[in-house]
């Protein structure tokens, strides 16, 4: 690893924010349904995403983006969706400290699924981290 990654410095920043948004939707959920607080959730990214495409003059043009593209980003923005539904029911029902930990397993599988259908390599190293990880998170959430 170089001294200094630009994308290590993004993903620990993403951390961060997603320590933040746990516990900020704790509290916010208390006294709101969980589907509704998604939805407010859901306005508030889609007005601070538009801000940045407009602040930074990253604006596409819709109709150059290729269907490809159109099919896997809406299929995305699909699972973000049933993704945070479930996180904010699951928050709601559940302490902060265990939900969190469960919901980190996603990294256990993106890494099966990017090694089975991305054709994406993991060191024995990595896979072992993989098992820790998921290791932990069982563990933080069931104890």
């Amino acid at each position: 690893m170089k001294y200094f990654d630009v994308w290590l410095v993004w993903a620990v920043l993403s951390a961060c924010f997603a320590a933040l948004t746990a516990i900020f939707a704790k509290i916010g959920i208390e006294n709101v349904d969980s589907d509704f607080a998604t939805f407010i959730r859901t306005i508030v990214i889609l007005f601070a995403a538009g801000g940045i495409v407009l602040a930074t003059g990253h604006w596409q043009d819709p109709t150059e983006i290729p269907a490809r593209t159109w099919v896997f980003l809406l299929l995305s923005g699909l699972a973000t969706g049933l993704s945070w539904i479930c996180y904010f029911r699951a928050l709601k029902l559940g302490q902060a400290a265990q939900v969190a930990p469960i919901d980190k397993l996603s990294v256990v599988l993106v890494a099966v699924i990017a090694a089975a259908f991305l054709g994406e390599r993991l060191s024995p190293a990595a896979w072992s981290g993989v098992g820790l990880i998921a290791a932990g998170a069982i563990l933080v959430a069931l104890n």
